[in-house]
């Protein structure tokens, strides 16, 4: 019995799946309904309007409702989506234990204290029919799944089946005026819509639980007298098969399994038994230390069982489910069914082999755990969990296959483990000894090695080598050597899958999947938080692997993403091209074709094939928020400027990437003032004096377009700045640009201006102006400022630039990764070879159709026959307003192309061996690591000897 999931909560009293969701509900003592998710392990929401304890739940086959019924006498029906309680029904008298959906009609079906059974149409939201009979409390009402029956059990110690054949066809409007004139005159004068068809007595106390089976006319029933009973009905009479006796206590709750030939029961005794119906024996039982069970519930669907107990619930399926499989070249052998099956994956040929069922079993869990083939002898090794652990050896003959003849008995043995670890030769574990017998295909021992590890597992890891297992490690062992050639820490490991060329391998464990080489050196680690279930490596070594609802994959860097949604999890065996081979979980085989361009495109990035990456992008349908953030993540924002059509991405791609002139075309498109400053700032970063200076004139940013004129020693645009800041009035904008110009008479004119008359005659004073200082001399009158005596004042002038006008000179050392194919990726080869030749390939970045025009041309940013216009109408000078004479025209903001084109600088000296070179301080020779010559200089300068240890 597997745990799935388990919760710690209060007393659990009602339970129900979902039919195509994973979720459960529980309801319990405290009067809460939770719904929970049981792949993930969340609760996902509670509800708690009922008073008291809530004893019954069931959810709705189709629509997202269930009902529960409680102690305060009330059925509720709740929409899951809404969060509320749609309705309440009221009608029984005392405490309701269970409520069940019918899974055709809006019907609902409660079973009560009051010693009734009520059903309700929860669509009108009346009761249409009461059931009377039982006189004792009634602990459980249930539809049959397919007929018009409902079968209850009461503590009056019977099982009553009843007949609603008569309430179904009431629902039904008559088509013939006779029969709807009867059914009125039974609605006025009384009418029975429910009889009881058989009353099943055997029980010696109060029958606690009754269920139908599936398919069968088979009823089961558990009681306070401690046993299960099976009883069978036909048409006329129900009568008691046999009877299950086991429990120690009340058996609180009972049912079939809907896919086996078993008998689930839980009870008061702290255990869960199951059954075999037909051989009527007890199969295997399962115990909890400290909590009695009340309640089973089965997946509609799936080979899922609940039980809930004292303090919780847990989630659990009887047998496992993944088939074991091997897989060779074109061949797939795997167990279905207890028979061994053949399938061919080119011509997807499925035959039956032989049979594999040991006779003698009555414990779940005996189908096949693992299978080991050997091609060359077609021999299977076949293990199980029968008899704590053993093995079947089948030497198969070729032609048998598809003859079908019959194929000589099995070879059977003890142990934990076996695979083929040679041609002819097996190794089976040997737990109490810690030892590998080496067998060959006679079932004799021919070799025994110690392992090194205390292993409770091995797995095939090459001709003569194996994988041990323990909970926190796997070892590779040598078995003639007798070496351990590679040790790897780990978490509890599941199943070990190897690459087609045996050079890597991934480990996987429930939550994680550890990809190593073949002498076990991590590569990576990948986590999931649902449980992983699959894997296989296809043709390129990428790992595809299965959780419970994801096909994904993992490169070899250990990123992963998700290829597909599953609806069922299923078991990858095989990888061809875009075609996952699978089994599911019925054990059919199933091919599945997916898409695998984003994980081919990932890989070609890290495996630095970029004519490949430049093919992936012409051809294909690359996009998403999630690869842009992959490709900025690892380093290549320039390549997802290709699959952005966002403006905003594409202006922060663009910078990110340094390609200005996408950057200057988003950022006209967006037209906002964060984006021209930071447009302005990585321009500036560039050196392209063009670029800020268009960005600053778009959000008349004087101040910043003055200190750039200032910077590139542009004086004719410094004067114009002046006089905007004039025509603007603004006093502190005209002084700066005066005081960048040096130009002392436009400082004293502002400051006269201004009203700072002493200020203005100092300034003309210091600077020699005679002309001007007589003038403001006579304003002033007796208020002249005393100026100091003997210091010789100079003129304040900026720095000449470095370099004036046009752009910095860069080191345009480079294309991009791609070497330019990306950015012609719409040209013909002729130009590509032309721009080689002409080895100008620097200067030619533009990946969208911008005119023609180099880099730093900011008419790139115009539109055919608009530069001019948009100049003059909307320029960022913007100085028509202010009425400026005509001499003032706004200049456009261009640069020319790059005269020359920068050769990348050969690697200097490293600054170590110049301190080496250069230095005599033996501290310096010892900073660069050269202690050997520091040793010398401390020896000559200072007397110092190096001496051995003793």
């Amino acid at each position: 019995m597997l745990t799935k999931f388990e919760t710690k909560s209060n007393r659990v009293k009602g339970l129900s799946f979902h039919s195509k969701r994973p979720w459960i509900l529980a309801s319990l003592h405290s009067g809460v309904i939770q719904l929970w998710d049981y792949r993930m392990g969340t609760l996902i929401d509670r509800f708690d309007e009922h008073d008291g304890p809530v004893r019954g739940v069931h959810f709705h086959k189709s629509q997202p409702l269930f009902v529960s019924g409680g102690d305060d006498y009330k059925i509720k029906v709740w929409n899951y989506k809404l969060h509320r309680c749609l309705f309440t029904l009221l009608g029984h008298l005392d405490y309701i234990r269970t409520v069940q959906f019918h899974h055709e009609y809006p019907w609902i079906v409660s079973a009560s204290d009051d010693q009734t059974i009520r059903i309700w149409n929860w669509q009108s939201r009346t009761c249409i029919s009461v059931l009377t009979g039982h006189n004792h409390y009634v602990m459980c009402a249930s539809f049959h799944p397919k007929e018009d029956l409902v079968v209850s059990a009461s503590l009056d110690q019977t099982v009553r089946v009843w007949d609603i054949g008569a309430l179904r066809k009431k629902t039904v409007s008559p088509a013939d005026d006779i029969l709807r004139l009867s059914q009125m005159n039974t609605d006025l004068f009384g009418g029975v819509d429910a009889v009881v068809k058989y009353v099943l007595e055997g029980h010696d106390r109060g029958v606690n639980w009754a269920s139908f089976h599936p398919t069968l006319p088979l009823i089961v029933s558990g009681a306070d007298d401690r046993q299960v009973k099976l009883w069978r009905m036909n048409d006329t009479k129900a009568w008691e098969v046999d009877t299950l006796r086991g429990h120690m206590n009340n058996v609180s709750c009972v049912m079939f399994h809907a896919k086996q030939d078993i008998i689930v029961s839980n009870s008061e005794d702290k255990s869960i038994r199951v059954w075999d119906v037909t051989k009527r024996t007890g199969v295997q039982t399962f115990r909890r230390e400290h909590d009695r069970f009340w309640i089973l519930a089965s997946h509609p669907e799936m080979n899922l069982l609940a039980a809930g107990h004292d303090s919780g619930m847990l989630v659990f399926k009887l047998e496992r489910e993944r088939p074991a499989f091997a897989v060779s070249g074109d061949s797939l052998f795997y167990a279905k069914d207890r028979f061994l099956r053949f399938f061919e994956f080119s011509t997807q040929r499925d035959t039956q082999v032989i049979p594999i069922r040991r006779p003698g079993t009555t414990t779940l869990n005996q189908s096949p755990r693992t299978l080991s083939y050997s091609p060359t002898e077609n021999a299977v090794v076949i293990c199980s969990d029968v008899d704590g652990g053993s093995y079947e050896l089948y030497v198969i003959p070729r032609d048998s296959i598809t003859r079908g003849d019959a194929v000589p008995e099995a070879k059977r043995g003890v142990g934990g483990s076996a695979v083929f670890v040679a041609r002819n030769r097996f190794a089976v574990l040997d737990k109490s000894s810690n030892q590998v017998l080496v067998k060959n295909l006679k079932n004799e021992v021919v070799k025994k090695s110690s392992l090194p590890i205390a292993a409770d597992a091995i797995f095939y890891a090459g001709t003569g080598n194996l994988l041990c297992r323990t909970e926190d490690r796997v070892v590779i062992f040598d078995l003639q050597q007798r070496l351990v050639l590679g040790e790897l820490q780990t978490p509890f490991i599941k199943y070990v899958i190897w690459s087609n060329d045996m050079e890597s391998v991934a480990l996987l464990s429930k939550h994680a999947i550890i990809i190593a080489s073949k002498k076990l050196v991590h590569q990576c680690t990948l986590h999931e938080t649902i449980r992983v279930k699959s894997g296989a490596w296809d043709d390129n070594g990428v790992f595809i692997y299965t959780t419970l609802n994801h096909i994904k994959y993992c490169l070899p860097n250990g990123d992963s993403g998700i290829i597909r949604t599953l609806n069922v999890p299923i078991y990858i065996t095989k990888i061809s091209g875009n075609t996952i081979f699978c089994l599911d979980r019925d054990g059919k085989n199933r091919a599945i074709v997916i898409d695998a361009t984003e994980y081919i495109f990932k890989l070609s990035l890290l495996k630095k094939r970029y004519e490949n990456v430049m093919s992936m992008i012409k051809n294909s349908q690359l996009c998403g928020q999630a690869m842009i953030a992959y490709l900025q993540q690892k380093g290549f924002p320039e390549v997802a400027l290709h699959f952005v059509k966002d403006e905003r991405t594409r202006f922060n791609l663009a910078l990110e990437s340094g390609n200005i002139q996408i950057a200057v075309a988003s950022a006209k498109e967006i037209d906002e003032k964060d984006h021209w400053y930071r447009l302005g700032v990585e321009a500036l970063r560039q050196g392209n004096a063009g670029i800020v200076e268009y960005a600053y004139q778009r959000t008349k940013n004087f101040e910043r377009l003055s200190f750039l004129y200032l910077i590139t020693g542009n004086m004719e645009k410094l004067s114009k700045m002046l006089r905007i800041a004039e025509v603007k009035n603004d006093v502190m904008g005209q002084f700066h640009n005066a005081l960048y110009l040096g130009d002392v008479r436009e400082r004293v004119k502002i400051l006269k201006n201004a009203g700072h008359l002493p200020l203005a005659y100092a300034t003309a004073k210091i600077h020699g102006l005679e002309d001007v200082v007589e003038h403001l001399a006579a304003e002033l009158g007796d208020d002249i400022p005393s100026l100091p005596e003997g210091k010789k004042p100079s003129l304040l002038m900026p720095p000449a630039p470095i370099m004036c006008g046009g752009d910095w000179p860069l080191l345009r050392v480079m294309k991009g990764i791609f070497e330019g194919g990306l950015d012609n990726m719409g040209r013909g080869g002729a130009d590509e070879d032309e721009e080689a030749a002409d080895g100008d390939w620097g200067e030619e970045l533009d990946v969208v159709d911008l005119d023609g025009l180099q880099n730093g041309d900011v008419s790139a940013i115009l539109e055919d026959g608009e530069a001019a216009e948009e100049n003059e109408e909307e320029g960022g000078w913007d100085l028509e307003d202010l009425e400026l004479p005509p001499e003032a025209d706004t200049p456009r903001a261009s640069v020319s192309a790059r005269s020359s084109v920068f050769v990348a600088p050969t690697p200097g000296m490293p600054v170590s061996q110049i301190w080496i070179q250069r230095s005599s301080l033996a501290a310096e020779h010892a900073a660069a690591g050269n202690f050997d010559t520091a040793m010398r200089l401390l020896n000559r300068q200072l007397g110092i000897k190096k001496t051995l240890p003793r």
